[in-house]
């Protein structure tokens, strides 16, 4: 999942999951939540000489001429596929837009009746991989509506369409030849290979790579099924991705805190991190008042600047975030899972008033930024960490508060 924030949303919630080109390689799915059928169209006479190009590089990499014979006879042409990629970057949404979806009533009522329906079993994989049971069943409600929203679109044809497209060919391709491993080590078919149309399969939106290194067979049928109905397998490959990468069994993602008055907002962000007794004395407290149980090294985040909620986030915040990089995913999960576990929702107001910025008017913030001499580093359309901390250097220098909130006032400020 790798790291990014609020202000990437526009990237990593466009389907809504995280869809970085850095990003891809560490991610079990790009951003892309399954959609309707895509349909195909009769193959291009380009797309069938790519093809026979692509053989000869699949041979190369070890698939035998019979698994891709088997698979390209049932692979189209899928025009639909490039055109939801091309439309990603517009896409904007806010963080409280996101979250009203996400952790809606009905999906906190479906995940607890999901848990409650799989209880031994998500009990086991968090026995086996210490991953909190309420956690995996918060990925599984966001990736598939627990299982119900799987996606249909062939991720063979899916793959194969974007890797000849070629605006990130390396990429898909690499997941076109994960995927024909995939099939020639006998764990579906090809019929049975569907997903989003960018590529994620199964109850927990996995891609073929992070398939390929993390997917587990829990069930024990020597099979490591994530497309049926059945979402074991999905569900403790989820765990075993998040123990992978460092899950802190016990620590929480996080916890919404209150900040005091004059507090000095140059130490949120990622990049600074305290012990919570270290927070405490500067006046940071829970919701209730109380200081933060020491869980380890926490940083301050500000996902709406300093008229929205605050947390206090931990190591397992950043592990969530391998699985999407966009920090509304990760809180998402977070409060999804403590609710799905008894607890409280966010308890802080959001800046309701307030529209997103558009990518086109995200790269001009960054432009005016970086002529205002505030550094972006580039120029991209992601509100990174860069960004916000340019924004807060800026908003520092016009004697606003210093929140690092790349909002639209900002930018009216900027021109």
């Amino acid at each position: 999942m790798i790291r990014a924030t609020l202000a990437a949303l526009s990237v990593a919630l466009s389907m809504p999951m995280a869809v970085q080109a850095a990003s891809l390689a560490q991610s079990p799915h790009p951003v892309a939540r399954p959609g309707p059928v895509v349909q195909a169209v009769a193959l291009p006479a380009r797309f069938e000489a790519w093809i026979g190009a692509f053989e000869r590089r699949a041979r190369a990499a070890g698939i035998s001429a019979a698994t891709f014979q088997r698979a390209f006879a049932e692979v189209d042409y899928l025009p639909d596929v490039i055109r939801r990629d091309r439309s990603q970057a517009e896409f904007t949404k806010q963080i409280w837009e996101y979250l009203d979806s996400a952790v809606s009533d009905a999906r906190l009522r479906n995940g607890r009746a999901a848990f409650a329906a799989r209880r031994d079993t998500l009990r086991a994989i968090e026995r086996r991989y210490g991953v909190e049971a309420e956690v995996v069943t918060a990925i599984w409600g966001l990736e598939s509506a627990y299982g119900s929203y799987r996606g249909a679109t062939p991720t063979l044809s899916a793959m194969a369409t974007l890797a000849y497209e070629g605006r990130r060919a390396a990429f898909f391709e690499d997941q076109l030849i994960a995927a024909l491993k995939i099939l020639q080590d006998g764990d579906t078919t090809p019929g049975r290979m569907t997903g989003s149309w960018a590529g994620a399969m199964g109850h927990t939106q996995f891609m073929p790579t992070s398939y390929l290194d993390y997917a587990v067979d829990f069930t024990g049928d020597g099979r490591r099924d994530i497309w049926g109905e059945d979402p074991t397998d999905a569900l403790a490959s989820t765990a075993a991705y998040l123990k992978a990468f460092g899950w802190t069994t016990g620590q929480p993602w996080g916890v919404e805190v209150r900040l005091p008055a004059g507090f000095d907002y140059s130490l949120t962000g990622e990049k600074v991190k305290r012990s919570p007794a270290d927070w405490a004395r500067l006046g940071v407290r829970d919701m209730d008042g109380r200081a933060v149980p020491n869980h380890g090294r926490a940083s301050i985040l500000l996902p709406a600047g300093a008229r929205g909620a605050a947390f206090m986030i931990f190591d397992n915040f950043h592990v969530i975030e391998r699985y999407n990089t966009a920090d509304a995913y990760v809180i998402a999960v977070g409060v999804l899972s403590d609710r799905i576990a008894g607890g409280q929702g966010i308890r802080a107001d959001w800046p309701r008033g307030d529209r997103a910025l558009s990518f086109t008017e995200k790269k001009e913030m960054q432009r005016l930024l970086g002529r205002a001499g505030f550094d972006t580093g580039k120029v991209d359309g992601i509100i990174g960490p860069n960004t916000i901390d340019a924004v807060r250097r800026y908003q520092a220098s016009i004697g606003v508060v210093p929140d690092g909130y790349a909002s639209l006032d900002i930018l009216r400020r900027l021109r």
